[in-house]
């Protein structure tokens, strides 16, 4: 497979996940935000957009403006429009490679969403909701209409890598919520967990359980430790490459070794610093990202041809 279509379909992978779970996180945190008459609006849309991994702007923060910069810029590849718009570019230069629902799929939602954001109020919960079934459908398509050969691998591993990152800012929004008391029940739903979760547990919802669940639990697909073993197998699949002296896959390494920490760390060494964990978790997921597309993605500089001169008889 040409490098540039894995990279391509790697990023549609990321990005429709990044949509998605954007739109979850904001959601949930925005509306606490509004309906908490304790919490400082400025200071909990300050914590967010850290989390989020955007600087906050100059002057009052406010849920709206919130939902403006993380959910409608278009010139931002971390907002819900910004993400859609680089999923929908990416797919409409390897189309060859998708299959046409996919395609249709990804196109219609792109062209629905001026129409989605005019419904929408200050808080996006329409908005909202119609990026997380757009997503759900697109990942649907993709694992009934695709062929699992290459192409779905790099698809699968992108959209594996962006989980766990986003799971864990999920959390940590949770975590670094400053009044204190964030509602769990809330963050499980943003996950559509909450169902998996009680019937997992069989009794009351709390932090040390919701972040057991969501980042240990290996039969939920969210999970963090679920979604780093998907990815480990995508890489494993796309180029065995273990040797005489150990794994010699940067990026396959790196997810092995969070995951191994998440897996024998234990439940209690986690909670007794869970932002710090989760914090660490996102940097192997940017570490392991960028290995991959040093593996996969290095394009060589194109070969210059250049007359040769001739010399004199």
């Amino acid at each position: 497979m040409l490098s540039r279509i894995a990279e391509s379909l790697y990023w549609v992978g990321r990005y429709v996940e990044r949509a998605e779970d954007t739109a979850r996180i904001l959601d949930v945190h925005v509306h606490h935000i509004v309906e908490d008459p304790t919490v400082s609006e400025d200071t909990a849309c300050r914590v967010l957009l850290g989390v989020m991994g955007t600087t906050a702007p100059a002057g009052t923060m406010s849920a709206p403006r919130v939902v403006e910069m993380l959910g409608f810029d278009p010139s931002d590849g971390c907002s819900i429009v910004g993400s859609l718009g680089a999923a929908r570019e990416n797919a409409r230069g390897v189309r060859e490679v998708l299959s046409t629902e996919m395609w249709q799929c990804l196109n219609a939602t792109w062209m629905g969403l001026p129409a989605q954001r005019r419904r929408a109020d200050d808080m996006g919960h329409v908005f909202f909701q119609f990026v997380k079934e757009r997503a759900a459908m697109m990942a649907g398509l993709a694992d009934s209409t695709m062929a699992r050969d290459e192409g779905w691998r790099f698809l699968v591993l992108g959209r594996s890598l962006e989980r766990v990152d986003m799971t864990a800012r999920l959390l940590l929004a949770g975590f670094c919520d400053p009044s204190g008391a964030p509602d769990w029940v809330t963050t499980l739903r943003s996950c559509s967990a909450h169902e998996a979760f009680l019937r997992t547990y069989k009794r009351g919802v709390d932090s040390s359980r919701v972040a057991e669940f969501l980042l240990l639990d290996r039969l939920f697909p969210r999970s963090a430790f679920h979604a780093l073993g998907v990815a480990e197998r995508c890489l494993a699949e796309l180029g065995p490459s273990v040797g005489r002296a150990g794994q010699e896959d940067e990026a396959r390494r790196i997810l092995g070794r969070a995951r191994n920490e998440l897996e024998f760390a234990g439940v209690r060494e986690l909670l007794t610093d869970v932002p710090a964990h989760l914090r660490a978790l996102q940097a192997a997921c940017a570490e392991a990202g960028a290995a991959v597309a040093r593996r996969f993605f290095q394009q060589s500089a194109p070969v210059e041809w250049q007359r040769e001169r001739v010399p004199p008889g």
